[in-house]
């Protein structure tokens, strides 16, 4: 029967020699637009994105709250009733980077996404959803951001 010692010293071996050969994975990171993120306004972010200016669309709705008591959790959700929606995107037009969360979408899921997001003042909060075929819709919402939720 082998001790807690060596199986520990046999483990960190057979690890040394995994890694040696490249066969451990290597650590995840997710894709990203630094350029997106770094947009300050609207054209700019539609620009680093490499789509069209969005346009206004019944068929995209957001959802948060009227007054939100912490900027620092604000809940919001974006969905869609459209076909073929590949991209979903939640800004937040008075944050010094307007991208909040950037979403990937498939024809196997819903588009309906729910987050929260940090919100430095009252501000528009805006849902954007990107077709298949470029097409370029949005919604908006404003939150407004009131210490203790009195809505003054």
């Amino acid at each position: 029967m082998q001790t807690r010692r060596e199986m520990l010293t046999r483990s960190a071996s057979v690890a040394a020699a995994l890694a040696g050969l490249g066969l451990l994975p290597q650590a995840a990171q997710a894709a990203w637009s630094q350029a997106a993120f770094d947009a300050k306004t609207m054209g700019d972010l539609m620009k680093a994105l490499g789509v069209s200016a969005p346009a206004e669309s019944k068929d995209v709705t957001i959802t948060g709250p009227d007054i939100a008591e912490n900027g620092a959790v604000v809940p919001v959700g974006a969905s869609t009733t459209l076909a073929g929606a590949k991209r979903m995107l939640l800004l937040v037009e008075k944050n010094p980077s307007m991208l909040a969360a950037l979403f990937e979408v498939t024809d196997a899921v819903e588009p309906n996404i729910s987050t929260r997001v940090k919100m430095g003042q009252s501000s528009n909060v805006i849902a954007v959803v990107i077709t298949a075929d470029n097409k370029v819709l949005f919604a908006q919402k404003e939150i407004k951001v009131t210490l203790g939720g009195c809505g003054g």
